[in-house]
């Protein structure tokens, strides 16, 4: 009984470690939960471990925070939060001193992340990363405009096939050479192409016909 209440103790300590130090993220507390979330996460990894390895898994543990919070505010592609929530979930099974205990921390950590999203209908949102990223959007109404001047000219205009095209290949319209791609069919060389779109410095071409 005296085991299973302490595999327990490590569910509630990573639980509310992780409620707090990610609560801390999206939510403005003045570092309050920061510093909650510490304390749990401290006691966690110092009850279980020498000062060696305590300092190693907690490193970690605080890097796989790190790692969520720069793709969610910043790359917002998954990747780096996957990686992150392995390292924490590793740093907190390898810390436990049995399987059980192990399986009670992952458990914590998981609950304690997702329940953190609760902090956002309680607490006002955290801005501070919102400062550094790019909302409006590049529009040509705004005065901006990601398509190159040049290349935005050469819509509609005929062109030839500089080689085959599968379906990238070179095209010249005006004496000059562009990287072209068509839109799936192959084209040989010395054809008579159209630019039908330009994204960018993306040039989609077709084979050109007189009817």
């Amino acid at each position: 009984m005296a085991v299973f209440s302490m595999d327990w103790t490590g569910f509630i300590l990573t639980g509310f470690a992780t409620l707090f130090l990610i609560g801390e993220l999206l939510v403005n507390m003045r570092g309050i939960f920061g510093l909650l979330g510490m304390g749990f996460i401290v006691v966690y990894f110092a009850v279980y471990l020498e000062t060696g390895s305590f300092i190693f898994m907690l490193i970690i543990y605080l890097v796989g925070i790190l790692l969520i919070m720069i793709d969610g505010k910043i790359i917002n592609d998954g990747t780096l939060a996957t990686i992150g929530l392995a390292c924490m979930l590793l740093a907190v099974a390898l810390a436990a001193p049995n399987l059980f205990a192990g399986m009670y921390a992952i458990i914590g950590v998981l609950i304690g992340g997702f329940s953190s999203l609760l902090f956002l209908k309680a607490f006002k949102r955290r801005e501070m990363w919102s400062k550094i990223t790019l909302k409006d959007q590049l529009t040509k109404e705004k005065g901006y405009n990601s398509m190159n001047q040049e290349y935005e000219k050469l819509l509609e205009k005929p062109g030839i096939t500089l080689s085959d095209m599968r379906p990238v290949g070179t095209i010249r319209i005006n004496n000059k050479n562009y990287s072209a791609i068509s839109n799936g069919e192959w084209i040989p060389k010395d054809s008579d192409i159209k630019v039908v779109h330009v994204d960018g410095t993306k040039i989609l071409v077709e084979k050109y016909s007189d009817e």
